[in-house]
């Protein structure tokens, strides 16, 4: 058996995050570190965008970003300027080798490809069961989901951001790559929360994003057909799709933090580090492996790690009106946007507002649903 004091369990998006800021900080220097997953990522198999103030960390890595975002429905329509900060474009080729390149110069750190069978904490270490040997930790950080325990309980409503999406390219040139439209709820909603994403990378590119928030996932055919439809309401008809994405995130208020133990915490969207509300991960796990770092280099017990906050509230209620009442997902980010200036929208859903913003932004909202989900709540807590 060969023993460890960190193992990270798959090199996605957190565990290689966590992995690379582990390799930048001296305090891990003398320890050993092994990251196992079942392939090396190296390719363009996820395009993450984040909004974010100012400079950031990974803007040598961007694709592309936009200081205007659009947003449109039947009720609200603008287009907004996003002032000090910009909609930033990443493409994970080149997230994955610069973080791979650096993790590398490490001989403290090292990889193997295997399937990830189970995890077990005991008094003897944390033991990590692979299809082709058994490893012993310390510390276990881990990103796989072996069992999908939260969409087997019914206390937290379970949506998922579901989507496919398409790089096109066109002949000529259609698209003003300085505005990326945000949402366009303008698409048949058929008793959803539906809208369009677009990212206008040149004058004759874009990504062209069918985005659900519900319960189901469509066929293939459903998705492509309405990516169609919308390409024809914006007279685009001579084009090539040379890339084609497609993802499924959860979005609950479930409390995955209670899987963790003493020496096991789990990361990434095992770990609930999916703003429930909104889907995105990307910056999350930027700001909670920054977190973790300076977590591992003062405490011990992983239970402690992850402390419910006022926002877990925020986003089980959004949740649990969605969830009953998902077509009222236009109308409810239409008010949103409407009644508030883009940066305290921003501020809110990056958890950085004050309790007092948090209530004018509550207070902008249709107030009905939302009450009847918090006395429901309420009541059986």
């Amino acid at each position: 058996m060969q023993n460890y004091d960190y193992i990270i369990t798959g090199s996605g998006a957190s565990g290689l995050m966590l992995a690379y800021r582990m390799a930048k900080d001296s305090f891990f220097d003398n320890a050993s570190i092994l990251i196992i997953d079942k392939e090396k990522k190296t390719s363009n198999d996820r395009t993450w965008c984040f909004w974010e103030n100012g400079e950031g960390e990974w803007d040598e890595l961007l694709h592309k970003s936009w200081d205007k975002i659009l947003f449109e429905s039947n009720i609200y329509k603008n287009t907004i300027p996003l002032q000090s900060y910009a909609y930033k474009m990443l493409r994970s080729g080149v997230f994955y080798d610069k973080l791979w390149n650096f993790i590398e110069t490490k001989n403290n750190i090292s990889f193997i490809k295997a399937n990830v069978i189970s995890i077990l904490d005991t008094a003897e270490g944390v033991f990590v069961e692979t299809s082709i040997c058994q490893y012993r930790a310390v510390k276990l950080l881990n990103s796989v989901d072996f069992d999908q325990k939260y969409t087997r309980q019914e206390e937290y409503p379970v949506l998922l951001q579901h989507f496919t999406g398409w790089f096109v390219e066109t002949k000529k040139n259609y698209f003003d790559d300085s505005v990326a439209t945000f949402m366009d709820f303008t698409v048949d909603q058929k008793r959803n929360t539906r809208f369009m994403y677009v990212l206008p990378i040149s004058p004759n590119k874009a990504l062209f994003e069918y985005t659900l928030f519900s319960k189901e996932v469509l066929t293939k055919d459903e998705y492509e057909g309405e990516l169609l439809k919308y390409l024809a309401t914006k007279s685009i008809t001579e084009y090539t799709i040379t890339e084609i994405e497609q993802g499924v995130i959860p979005m609950t208020s479930y409390k995955f933090w209670d899987q963790n133990s003493k020496n096991i915490l789990h990361i990434g969207t095992v770990g609930g580090w999916t703003k429930a509300s909104t889907g995105y991960t990307f910056k999350n796990t930027s700001k909670k492996t920054i977190q973790l770092i300076a977590f591992l280099k003062a405490e011990n017990d992983f239970t402690h790690f992850r402390k419910k906050t006022r926002f877990w509230w925020y986003d089980l209620l959004l949740i649990d009106v969605l969830s009953s009442y998902n077509h009222l997902g236009s109308k409810l980010f239409s008010t949103l946007f409407k009644r508030n200036s883009l940066k305290n929208v921003f501020r809110f859903l990056d958890e950085e507002t004050s309790f007092i913003q948090d209530l004018r932004i509550m207070l902008s909202m249709p107030p009905l649903r939302f009450i009847v989900a918090l006395f429901r709540r309420v009541l059986n807590f």
